[in-house]
């Protein structure tokens, strides 16, 4: 008998959805005035969805990708239920957990202990299951102290905290996410991560919004770029970062990826492998002193040193590196082209040049570091992932990834 592998359900199906806002043109009494006088329309439709049409099938992990405006948090909204479709459908099939918005469906008049209770009915919860996990939410969440405190009186971070360990601790079997993972400190952003990781490992199905192109490419199995409201692209990761990067340079949607296909079909017809001109073979971290490590104090010199290959004499070139902490976040980039460093020419052979960092001034964590190098006259740029990682040390007397020299001073009395 053979034995056929069954595909995944359809888990999100959208066929044919728009979406459309009203919005105001002026911004004043004044303006209004104006409009009314030379009866001019002061309001306009605004449609941030337009005949969209996507299916997601359970246990994959979508990203949806798109400069500012797109319709990405729009339509994250849509199959989260919060809003609905002007026109067409959207339909869902298991219980859905959703982070969109800080203090999203946080009464901020109840305690912490309330509107955990209140969350969870929510997403599905009954009070008895709710009470069996209260502990564990609270624990994850990390503001044991604060639970019975009202919410407005939160910070961000916390909001955030809370939310999430309510939505990962109701078993969703969707659960969607909008850039909130970027509220917090670092080791709750790695907790949330690890969250994630595990639910990958269940066969749940994740759909993110995100701005890290280190998030999607270490997460995402299928992505969706949108443009003007309409999807531009669908498919993998790489396909997805590279349509996102030519609808930010202006460029035709595809362009970049089938550049790069049509380079790799012409080597396979001659029968070779053609490599980059340059290519990145590794990345070192060195201290001061000019020795490997990969451990640093906050503020601490860096020697950021990049390797390169370049298969044939190269005339102008440039380099660059991008620093991502444990959640993909970028926290420091630079390259040479920006820094108007003129590099030498190489020769063919191996090369290496550095980068000089006078302080990193990041908080405690890990960080990874990415690098580039391409021709000046060519767009064939050949990157290296995660080529190093370092940590950095020290007490931790501040929250966040950037580091601060803080000290306490106390007020002097008014009147003396």
């Amino acid at each position: 008998m053979v034995d056929e592998q069954v595909a995944p359900p359809e888990v999100v199906r959208i066929k044919n959805v728009r979406k459309a806002f009203i919005v105001r043109q002026d911004n004043s009494l004044k303006d209004r005035l104006v409009s009314f006088a030379r009866h001019r329309q002061h309001r306009r439709e605004y449609v941030a969805l337009n005949e969209v049409s996507l299916s997601i099938k359970a246990g994959t992990t979508v990203g949806l990708l798109g400069v500012n405006g797109s319709g990405k948090s729009t339509l994250l909204k849509l199959i989260g239920g919060i809003l609905t479709p002007d026109s067409g459908s959207v339909h869902t099939r298991g219980r859905l957990a959703a982070l969109l918005e800080l203090g999203a469906g946080f009464h901020p008049e109840l305690s912490g202990r309330e509107n955990v209770y209140l969350n969870a009915a929510i997403l599905g919860l009954s009070r008895a299951e709710t009470d069996e996990r209260y502990d564990e939410i609270v624990r994850f969440s990390g503001i044991g102290e604060f639970i019975d405190n009202e919410v407005k009186f939160y910070s961000s971070g916390m909001y955030m905290r809370l939310a999430f360990a309510v939505a990962v601790h109701t078993d969703p079997d969707i659960l969607l996410v909008d850039e909130v993972l970027a509220v917090g400190d670092e080791a709750f952003q790695r907790k949330c991560m690890d969250k994630i990781r595990s639910f990958q490992r269940e066969g749940r199905t994740i759909i993110l919004v995100s701005h890290s192109a280190g998030q999607i490419s270490e997460l995402c199995d299928t992505t969706f770029v949108l443009q003007d409201g309409a999807v531009a692209y669908e498919g993998d990761a790489r396909g997805g970062l590279s349509a996102l990067r030519d609808i930010m340079e202006g460029r035709r949607v595809g362009e970049t990826l089938a550049e790069e296909t049509a380079a790799g079909e012409n080597a396979g017809a001659e029968g070779e492998t053609t490599a980059p001109p340059i290519t990145v073979t590794s990345i070192e971290m060195l201290d001061s002193d000019g020795r490997p490590s990969d451990v640093f104090l906050p503020g601490q010199p860096a020697v950021l040193r990049i390797h390169v290959n370049a298969a044939a004499p190269v005339g102008g070139w440039m380099t660059g590196f991008s620093i991502d902490n444990s959640t993909g976040q970028m926290v420091i980039a630079s390259n040479t082209d920006l820094l108007e460093s003129v590099l030498p020419p190489l020769d063919a052979g191996d090369h290496y040049m550095d980068f000089n960092i006078a302080a990193l001034h990041l908080g405690p964590g890990e960080f990874f570091v990415n690098a580039n190098a391409s021709p000046t006259v060519d767009a064939d740029t050949h990157v290296f992932w995660q080529g190093a990682r370092f940590t950095i040390g020290g007490p931790e007397g501040n929250l966040g990834v950037a580091q601060a020299d803080i000290t306490v001073e106390a007020p002097a009395l008014r009147g003396h």
